[in-house]
């Protein structure tokens, strides 16, 4: 069955901006969380460690990362991927992935990065990072919000 919007026919197949988003974002979460695991992308790679704030290993030479931090990523990519199946979980994981990402920003602000409580690990680089991904990514989800008339299906519910 074809529909039709402002933008022309929709099908049950056609994504709309907002999931493109949403799976663009999905896989640079994914492809970094893969690039944590390859030495030379990752600096200092023999000082990964599974978590906490003794990994010495960085992503690009800036971004300090840890097994748990790379899995993080690849987790967060496939909740993406999963989510960006319809418009409204596509919108759903753009917003509430930025809250989660400026709260991770909060969290590595206030958190003595020596201490245990930097068990991700995170540095000043993830911390800006942090809040740059949240903002842009709560951005997309508001701008690329779909119009009521444009969400017909039911599948996008």
């Amino acid at each position: 069955m074809t529909t039709h919007s402002t933008h022309g026919p929709v099908t049950p197949t056609a994504r709309r901006p907002v999931q493109l988003a949403a799976l663009v974002v999905s896989a640079v979460f994914a492809l970094v969380g893969v690039l944590g695991f390859v030495p030379g992308i990752t600096t200092d790679y023999d000082q990964l460690s599974f978590a906490g704030h003794h990994s010495g290993a960085l992503l690009l030479g800036l971004f300090m990362v840890s097994v748990l931090h790379n899995l993080v990523h690849l987790a967060f990519g496939v909740v993406g991927f999963l989510m960006a199946r319809t418009a409204v979980g596509a919108r759903a994981f753009l917003i509430g992935g930025g809250v989660v990402y400026l709260v991770l920003w909060i969290y590595g602000l206030v958190i003595d990065q020596g201490s245990g409580a930097n068990f991700v690990p995170v540095n000043n680089a993830d911390n800006w990072l942090h809040l740059v991904l949240g903002v842009g990514m709560i951005g997309l989800g508001l701008v690329l919000l779909p119009k009521e008339r444009d969400v017909i299906n039911p599948q996008d519910r």
